[in-house]
């Protein structure tokens, strides 16, 4: 995640709405139901550390990310559930091997190391000598601005925006195809936590194998690098890196609910990681509170109105790969249209409110189920945001015109440095804020799964095209070659 994780826990602008606003009273058994059953009994919690433990990182096509797919798969039997069933798909998958990146003034050999990790997606083999030039942001004018100094060099740029205000950050696969669309030979990315915490992701819009080496340093590194180039001038860059690429069997985990209807509400989450350390926040919190809230429905013996489908996703870090083939499939089985919502859970933590991702028609609906949901907790807060964004599983749905929701929550900033980090470890996670999530995000589920009617529909291909413009979409999916429009 990426940007996506700025939009479903930060949002936009805050609609807030008033606590006295009348209490749909048929919420609220099956709401204190489910409040009961997961205070009681959630095991979100306990699963997720017994699965960091004994698994470890779950990295898509890799033996952990396998016996990742496995756990959750019979997790998922073992509460009750006879319909789970493996979905499977091939990709070409990426697997970091080795990398340095060494840095010496332009007329020196004296080269000096800096702790550096590769960006998935990045060349099988690079061994590659050019000069640093600091694209500061590496937003598009950004790059203009130096586009004759950059060609044929070694682009430098922050992950998070600095120094500027009101501007709209790019993924850093995004900022990585500016690089290469500008004619730079590598990228060098520093990461925004402070210290020396490195980062990892995807520098691939598609997906697919990009063209030059992407690698992240430390925000300290990038210091010291800015401060050597202003006292020394220009900088030399070796970076030397060997990586796998090798097609690979990975396996989305569905369990379904049977409701009255065929129509379907779709609650994912993505269960892979990246591999420096175990993702616990990205996205064990997210994926085991879809587990649980499975298993908090399948223990109150639910029957909901709308046929309810329970996803883990597998190769979203790579570059959603898990998501696009279930979106794929519902396509090519004409299922796509039954698909009433998708709500995903990814870094999602002790919300506060709900995002309607930039429909308007459900605002209304979803203020007063979370009114009906602080009946049952008065500390809920529901406050409402309304707007879209990328780069997570809701993605293929949404560019298929599928209504969105995701919640609004907070992640405490010692947790949220160790994004796709080495230190997104399980001592992060808060057991009360994560059975929150399970509570909050059970609640939303069943209002959508039984509401006699849903105010939004899917959109047109027209007017997913309209949507994706008046949400400030249409660059950033150009630029991931995601838009199919005229431009």
């Amino acid at each position: 995640m990426k940007k996506v994780v700025q939009v479903l826990l930060i949002g936009g602008l805050f609609l807030l709405f008033s606590e006295f606003r009348p209490v749909d009273k048929k919420w609220e058994k099956p709401f204190s139901r489910l409040n009961r059953e997961i205070r009681e009994n959630s095991k979100a919690y306990a699963t997720l550390g017994d699965a960091t433990k004994t698994i470890g990182h779950r990295l898509t096509g890799s033996v952990n990310g396998e016996k990742a797919e496995e756990y959750a798969f019979k997790l998922l039997k073992s509460y009750g559930f006879t319909d789970v069933v493996y979905q499977p798909f091939e990709v070409e998958a990426w697997m970091r091997d080795t990398v340095t990146l060494s840095i010496a003034p332009g007329s020196s050999d004296n080269f000096r190391d800096v702790p550096v990790v590769s960006l998935a997606h990045s060349p099988v083999e690079s061994n590659l000598h050019g000069e640093i030039v600091d694209v500061g942001n590496g937003l598009e004018e950004d790059f203009l601005a130096l586009k004759d100094k950059v060609k044929g060099k070694v682009a430098m740029a922050n992950i998070n925006l600095v120094g500027v205000t009101g501007k709209k950050n790019l993924h850093r696969s995004e900022k990585t195809a500016l690089a290469i669309k500008y004619g730079a030979r590598g990228m060098i990315m520093v990461n925004g936590a402070p210290g020396k915490i490195l980062l990892t992701g995807t520098a691939s819009v598609t997906g697919a194998i990009i063209s030059i080496p992407a690698v992240c340093i430390s925000n300290e590194s990038g210091l010291e690098i800015r401060k050597w180039i202003k006292d020394e001038g220009p900088l030399e860059a070796h970076i030397d890196m060997h990586n796998i690429s090798k097609p690979i069997r990975a396996r989305n985990v569905i369990a379904t609910l049977k409701g009255k209807s065929d129509e379907k509400v779709i609650i994912g989450g993505h269960l892979d990681s990246w591999d420096l350390a175990t993702g616990a926040i990205d996205n064990g919190i997210g994926s085991f509170a879809v587990i649980d809230i499975a298993r908090a429905f399948k223990a109150l013996k639910v029957k909901p109105e709308r046929t309810i489908q329970f996803v883990l996703f597998m190769g979203e870090e790579q570059g959603l790969l898990g998501s696009k083939h279930f979106v794929n499939e519902l396509k090519k089985s004409g299922m796509i249209d039954k698909v009433s919502y998708m709500m995903n859970l990814d870094m999602t933590n002790d919300p506060n409110g709900a995002n309607t991702f930039g429909r308007d028609e459900m605002t209304e609906f979803f203020a007063t189920v979370g009114q009906a949901i602080r009946s049952v907790d008065g500390d809920y807060k529901n406050e409402t945001t309304n707007r879209a964004g990328l780069h997570s599983d809701h993605q293929p749905f949404m560019l298929e015109g599928v209504p969105i929701a995701g919640l609004s929550g907070h992640l405490d900033p010692n947790v949220l440095q160790c994004y796709h980090a080495d230190c997104d470890d399980f001592s992060l996670v808060n057991k009360d804020q994560l059975e929150n999530t399970v509570r909050i995000a059970s609640m939303y589920l069943y209002a959508l799964s039984n509401a006699e009617n849903i105010a939004v529909k899917k959109l047109s291909d027209q007017k997913t095209r309209d949507y994706l413009i008046s949400q400030g979409l249409k660059e950033e999916l150009i630029i991931g070659q995601e838009w199919r429009w005229e431009q």
